[in-house]
């Protein structure tokens, strides 16, 4: 794990903890790679197990929404805020989870041009509101979505992964993050 995966000169801590080696194994095993987002964090225990814990709650853990749901969330604000590293890793995980991979490749270029129900666009177009401006969110807008179904609970899963993302998507861009190449042919 000697590749630098940013632009920070943030060695690795050496030796990992056995748990956090485990972890990494699970991730080559799953998905055939370690994601440059888990190496980036390698530096600080802390921080990467921070990142890791809140990633895995709100990406894998219990929710009304589904993980497509919450992947189309995340290429949504990673668009918006022009997050390299996430659009092309999150876009991959559309292409995969939907099994349509111009659904993942309108997500990344314009989710407002992807052939979307009423219900996921209707989400989408509230998570692109939290992301561009969260203080103008008024009532009428969570009326919205609980008219389309969604509880207040999916409304809060929804909200906290575009926060995750929005905080995500600025330490990958400023810090250089790159990619993982097998993220480009994933789902093609």
């Amino acid at each position: 794990m000697s590749e630098q995966v940013t632009k920070l000169d943030l060695p690795a801590v050496d030796p990992l903890p056995e748990r956090t080696r485990k972890y990494l194994a699970i991730c080559e095993e799953k998905l055939g790679m370690v994601p440059n987002v888990l190496r980036a964090y390698l530096f600080d225990m802390a921080k990467f197990d921070g990142f890791v814990a809140m990633y895995n709650d709100l990406m894998l853990g219990e929710s009304g929404l589904s993980k497509l749901e919450r992947e189309m969330i995340a290429v949504v604000v990673s668009s918006i805020n022009r997050c390299w590293y996430c659009q092309v890793a999150h876009g991959a995980a559309v292409r995969e989870l939907s099994g349509d991979p111009g659904l993942g490749e309108a997500m990344v270029m314009n989710y407002r041009a992807a052939p979307l129900d009423t219900r996921t666009r209707a989400m989408l177009d509230f998570a692109a509101l939290v992301t561009e401006a969260s203080a103008k969110v008024t009532e009428a807008d969570r009326e919205g979505l609980r008219a389309h179904g969604f509880t207040d609970r999916d409304i809060f899963d929804i909200i906290a992964v575009v926060g995750f993302f929005s905080m995500s998507n600025r330490v990958a861009s400023a810090t250089g993050m790159e990619p993982n190449a097998e993220y480009h042919a994933l789902a093609r």
